[in-house]
Order: C-alpha cells, then sequence, then structure tokens
C-alpha cells in the first residue's frame, strides 16, 4: 500500500469516529435532558400528591372543627342544663320567744337537722373537652400515618 493511500484511509477513518463521537454526545444530552425532564415530573407528581393529602386532611379538620362549633353552640343554647342549681336560703320566720314548755315540747316531737349540708358536684362523663382532644389525637395520628406513606 502507498503511503497516500494509507493517509487517506487513516483521515477516512479518523472522520468517521469524530462523527461518531459527536453523535454520541449528542445522544448523550439528549438522555441526560430526557432523564431530568423524566425527574422533574415526578417531583411534580409528588408534590401533587404530597398537597392532595395536606388537602384531605385539612378537609376533615374543617368538617371536624365545624362539628364541634354546631356541639357548641348546642351547649351554649341550652346553658340551663349544665349550670348548677341556684342554692335556696331557708326563710326565716319570725317567730315570739318561746317559753320553757313550749320549748320541751318542741324538743321531743322535732328531729334533729345535721349541722351542715354536704352537697357533692360530679364531673360529667365523657365531656367535651376530652372528647375533642381524642378526636384531636386521633386526627393527629392518622395524619402522622398518611404523612408516612408518602415518603
Amino acid at each position: 500500500m502507498s503511503a497516500s493511500k494509507e493517509l487517506e484511509e487513516l483521515q477516512s477513518k479518523r472522520a468517521k469516529l469524530e462523527e461518531e463521537s459527536h453523535s454520541l454526545s449528542e445522544e448523550q444530552k439528549s438522555l441526560e435532558e430526557r432523564v431530568k425532564i423524566l425527574e422533574e415530573k415526578i417531583t411534580i407528581e409528588e408534590l401533587k400528591n404530597t398537597n392532595k393529602a395536606a388537602r384531605e386532611a385539612i378537609s376533615r379538620l374543617e368538617s371536624k372543627m365545624d362539628e364541634l362549633e354546631q356541639s357548641l353552640r348546642k351547649v351554649s343554647q341550652a346553658p340551663e342544663a349544665f349550670k348548677p342549681a341556684k342554692e335556696i336560703e331557708p326563710e326565716v320566720a319570725e317567730t315570739p320567744e318561746p317559753t320553757e314548755e313550749a320549748t320541751l315540747e318542741t324538743a321531743e316531737t322535732m328531729p334533729e337537722e345535721p349541722a351542715e349540708e354536704v352537697v357533692t358536684v360530679k364531673a360529667l362523663e365523657g365531656s367535651i373537652t376530652a372528647q375533642s382532644e381524642e378526636v384531636g389525637e386521633d386526627l393527629k395520628t392518622r395524619y402522622e400515618k398518611k404523612k408516612r406513606k408518602f415518603f
């Protein structure tokens, strides 16, 4: 083979390899761009799912808040049922000073009254405050469970 022909073949091979290298780098750039696009799409979908879950949680909290506000209105409309009864002071009639005979007769016929009256106050079972705390804790645990599912 002659040197000029061999040089021509080598230059031709070099040109083909350079063209292939250029083509491969363009394909690599194109694939990198497609990867970035897909990563962005995935990030967007994850954010959509997270926002959807947050909206649902907010919606549940708002509906629960509405229910609690309605219960509060019902309770505040009927305050007599929850207020303690007013103390009734015994009426004392003015009577003339009794004589010794009348005092002895009254003492025998009247039973002794206790010196002090005892009043017992008992808390209502299942009060609204306890129920609202339980509901709040329940919603918090549900939200935490849902939160873990997305991450």
